[in-house]
């Protein structure tokens, strides 16, 4: 579809929306563009491939989209959602909300809909996102293609064939920047209780971890060897990580959080 005019129809133009909605109109053949946000989206008002509308029934009825792609928060999903079923047997539907199923966009879109379910993280709003789809059996190949271009316009994507494996991702990628922002936090914090100004232990902690990251993103080595590289035998490094690594450290903890992460996501999707 790379060279054929694409009709995109998003539902919900907030932050992830918006974001995707950015990347998705850097890309030739990609357009028109319908919003639906109640609210509006100004930092769209003056773009001549972006019309925004309030609501499903504003739609104008020559829009025929060739996908439509779910980006409202889950908790409103049963009154959005059932008046795009009219755009079934022809449109792909893309699905960002968490938690809820395949089954459940069948239940409002109608059984035989093709319909992809994927889970983004909130670093896609630079670029730098990574989202696992899941896509059903009446998703054709071409229809997949197209959900890969729009959803790496955020960043990476990965597919998997088994949707359970989504209460997994959710718990590992959806969540897990808040895990590094709360590594960021609570290292300032030890560095202001070891002695630190409160702000230069803040700077330095974002720093270090924006920076790590970056070196992990960029470098070909495994995240264990970056790891062992940094750590000197008996040094501070290694001081510090008989902690971390110990009983009860970063890894059980981080284990737990994870698991309880997946449960969560599996008592909202049913």
């Amino acid at each position: 579809m790379p060279n054929a005019e694409v009709r995109v129809l998003l539902v919900g133009c907030g932050k992830m929306g918006g974001a995707m909605l950015q990347g998705w109109r850097r890309e030739k053949g990609l357009g028109p563009f319908l919003a639906v946000e109640p609210g509006g989206a100004p930092e769209f008002d003056s773009a001549a491939d972006v019309r925004v509308v309030a609501d499903a029934d504003a739609i104008p009825a020559g829009f025929a989209p060739d996908v439509v792609v779910f980006a409202t928060k889950p908790q409103v999903m049963d009154k959005v959602a059932p008046p795009y079923a009219r755009f079934a047997g022809r449109a792909l539907f893309v699905s960002i909300a968490a938690g809820k199923t395949i089954a459940y966009f069948r239940r409002h879109l109608g059984q035989s809909a093709a319909i992809v379910r994927a889970m983004p993280n909130t670093p896609a709003a630079v670029g730098r996102g990574i989202t696992v789809g899941c896509p059903t059996a009446e998703v054709s190949a071409a229809q997949r293609a197209l959900a890969d271009r729009l959803l790496r316009s955020v960043g990476t994507v990965e597919w998997v064939a088994d949707e359970s494996l989504i209460d997994a991702v959710t718990a590992v990628s959806g969540s897990g920047p808040a895990y590094v922002f709360l590594l960021a936090e609570t290292l300032a914090a030890a560095g202001a209780k070891a002695g630190l100004p409160a702000d230069l232990a803040g700077r330095l902690a974002r720093a270090t971890v924006s920076g790590a990251g970056e070196l992990l993103h960029q470098s070909p080595e495994s995240a264990e060897q970056l790891r062992k590289n940094v750590t000197s035998p008996n040094g501070t490094t290694a001081a510090a990580l008989a902690i971390l690594m110990g009983p009860g450290g970063f890894g059980e903890l981080l284990e737990k959080a994870v698991a309880a992460a997946e449960k969560r996501s599996r008592e909202l999707a049913s």
